[in-house]
C-alpha cells in the first residue's frame, strides 16, 4: 500500500486554501495529510488543514529554523513549503533532509537574488531580459530626482519597496495637490509628491525605495514548475486585464520566464510577473514561492501543486502541458470556516455573558462537509 504524504505550509497566504483542497483532490488518488501553521488564529488555512498550530511569534531567522526542524521531526512531515523564512530555512536544506523533509522551494542562492528587487532586476538584465528603467531612492532628493527624470520620459511614476511581496507599499505619485476630491470613494494607491517629499525629509530614518513608470496592463503572471537538472516542466501564463482573467501559451511571456527559471535554477514552484512598457512586455517581479492564485490554472485541466510535491519528492513528472486552456474568468470570494475560538466575557447590564466555544487546539480536524470555497467564473 502507498503511504500518505504529509506536506506542511507555513505562514502561507489565505488562497492557498485551494492549493490545499488541489493536493487532496490529486490525480494519482495518493492520500495527502496538510499540516499548516500561522500567527493568525483566525486564517483560513488552519480550519483547512488536518492538522494545524499556531506559530510563535518573535522569533529570530535562525530560532525559526529551529522551531521548522522540530515540527517536520515532530509531525512527519515529507515536504515543507516554506513561506515565511524562506531563506533561511532552505540555507538549511540538508538539516531538513537529513530528518526526512524535502522542500518545495528554490536553493539559497536563488532565493537571495530575488530577495531584493534591485539586486534582482540587475540579475535579469544581465541574462537580457527586459526590465523597466529604474532608480534606488533612500531619501526626498533621490525621489524628486528619479520622478523629474521618469517625467521627462513621458512616464508616470511609482514606487514600492526594494524588498517586499504582495504589493505591499506601492503607491504611484501624483502632482496634484491633496484634495477633497481623493477623500471621496474608496482610498486608491495616489500619493501626491508633495506629501512624500515632505514626510520623507521629516523622516528619522532612510526608506529603501524602488522608484519606476507605472506599467500597463495586460499583468502575466507565469507560473514555472521547475526541476533540479534547471529545466521547466510546466510554464503557463495567467492573465489579467482589469476583472478578466485569463492564459496564454505566448513565448512573448513563456520565452523570458523560462530564461529566468532556468538561469537562476528557481527550483520547484516559482511566479514571474511581466507587464507592458510601451509595446514591449518587462519584469515586474519574481516570486520564488507558490503563488496565491496558482490554484486556478485547475481551469485548464492540471493540478500544479500535486505535480510540485511528486517532484519534491523525487517523482519527476517530466513535461507537463495543459491539456486545453480554460475560458476567461473573474474572481469572487466565498465563505470559508474558521476554526472555534474563545468567546471573552462580556457584560451586559447586570448580567455577564460567558462564551462557549473552544480555544485553538494544538492539534485539529475540521469539520465536514467544508463550506462553500471561492467561486471562479
Amino acid at each position: 500500500m502507498v503511504s500518505r504524504v504529509r506536506v506542511w505550509l507555513n505562514r502561507t497566504y489565505a488562497e492557498n486554501v485551494f492549493f490545499m483542497d488541489q493536493l487532496r483532490r490529486n490525480p494519482s488518488d495518493r492520500a495527502v495529510e496538510i499540516h499548516a501553521t500561522h500567527g493568525d488564529p483566525d486564517s483560513p488555512v488552519l480550519a483547512a488543514a488536518d492538522t494545524a498550530e499556531l506559530e510563535p511569534e518573535g522569533l529570530s531567522p535562525a530560532a525559526y529554523v529551529e522551531y521548522a526542524l522540530t515540527q517536520c521531526e515532530r509531525r512527519g512531515i515529507d515536504v515543507f513549503v516554506p513561506r515565511l523564512h524562506q531563506a533561511a530555512v532552505v540555507a538549511h536544506r540538508a538539516e531538513f533532509e537529513a530528518a526526512g523533509t524535502a522542500l518545495l522551494a528554490p536553493p539559497p542562492e536563488a532565493v537571495a537574488v530575488f530577495e531584493d528587487k534591485v539586486v534582482a532586476y540587475q540579475a535579469v538584465e544581465s541574462i537580457g531580459v527586459p526590465v523597466p528603467p529604474w532608480w534606488r531612492v533612500r531619501d526626498a532628493d533621490e525621489l524628486l530626482s528619479a520622478v523629474e527624470e521618469l517625467e521627462r520620459l513621458g512616464h508616470r511614476a511609482c514606487f514600492k519597496p526594494a524588498a517586499g511581496a504582495g504589493g505591499v507599499g506601492f503607491r504611484m505619485i501624483t502632482r496634484e495637490p491633496f484634495s477633497l476630491s481623493q477623500l471621496k470613494g474608496f482610498p486608491g494607491p495616489q500619493v501626491p509628491l508633495d506629501l512624500v517629499l515632505d514626510s520623507l525629509r521629516r523622516a528619522e530614518e532612510p526608506v529603501d525605495w524602488l522608484v519606476m513608470p507605472r506599467l500597463e496592463q495586460p499583468e502575466v503572471s507565469v507560473d514555472c514548475l521547475t526541476g533540479p537538472d534547471n529545466q521547466v516542466r510546466l510554464a503557463i501564463g495567467r492573465t489579467k486585464h482589469g476583472r478578466r482573467r485569463g492564459f496564454t501559451l505566448h513565448e512573448r511571456w513563456l520565452e523570458p520566464a523560462r530564461q529566468i527559471a532556468e538561469g537562476f535554477g528557481l527550483h520547484h514552484l516559482s511566479n514571474i510577473q511581466f507587464r507592458m512598457l510601451g509595446d514591449r512586455p518587462v519584469l515586474m517581479d519574481v516570486n520564488t514561492r507558490p503563488a496565491g492564485g496558482l490554484h486556478q490554472l485547475s481551469l485548464c485541466g492540471i493540478n500544479v501543486p500535486w505535480a510540485a510535491v511528486r517532484l519534491a519528492l523525487g517523482d519527476d513528472p517530466g513535461e507537463l502541458s495543459p491539456p486545453f486552456l480554460g475560458q476567461d474568468y473573474t474572481v469572487v470570494s466565498g465563505p470559508r470556516p474558521l476554526l472555534p475560538v474563545t468567546v471573552p466575557r462580556q457584560r451586559t447590564g447586570s448580567s455577564t455573558v460567558t462564551g462557549t466555544l473552544d480555544a485553538l487546539p494544538a492539534q485539529t480536524t475540521p469539520a465536514e462537509p467544508r463550506a462553500a470555497s471561492g467561486a471562479l467564473g
